[in-house]
């Protein structure tokens, strides 16, 4: 078995807007990445990285966490309903290229509302066609 390689996504406060989800999976390879806004916490995950596309859906996770939330991260929040359908909707609005060695189709992503509690900015638990995942962004602080 060969050592694990750690990947720490924006190390240095990159500049620009991404938007990426790490797709949990036994490949030696950790990605970390700081989330919860202000609150600067260090979230880790084994498994791959899939570039996103879908900038609208960055823009509204951007106005929920740092606008809504005012940047302060959310955990231990008790979501209302109405902030849970929200960000579902925006989850949902993000396309996931789904490929199989053949063929690629669109495909979305769904709130994994069973992890809702590790839900914060730039780090929310989804599901994606390959399986359990985190969406992650450049965290706001």
């Amino acid at each position: 078995m060969s050592a694990r390689r750690y990947v720490y996504l924006d190390p240095d406060g990159m500049d620009g807007e991404w938007l990426h989800v790490i797709v949990e999976a036994p490949t030696g390879v950790v990605y970390q990445q700081q989330y919860g806004g202000t609150a600067c916490r260090q979230g880790r995950l084994e498994g791959f990285l899939v570039p996103l596309t879908g900038a609208d859906a960055l823009d509204a996770l951007r106005e929920l966490f740092e606008e809504h939330f005012r940047g302060a991260g959310t955990r231990n929040h008790s979501w209302s309903a109405e902030e849970q359908e929200r960000l579902r909707l925006i989850v949902e609005d993000v396309p996931y290229w789904f490929c199989d060695g053949r063929d690629e189709e669109p495909r979305t992503l769904s709130l994994d509302q069973g992890r809702m509690h590790g839900t914060d900015e730039a780090w929310i638990p989804v599901t994606t066609p390959d399986g359990p995942g985190v969406l992650v962004w450049l965290n706001s602080d």
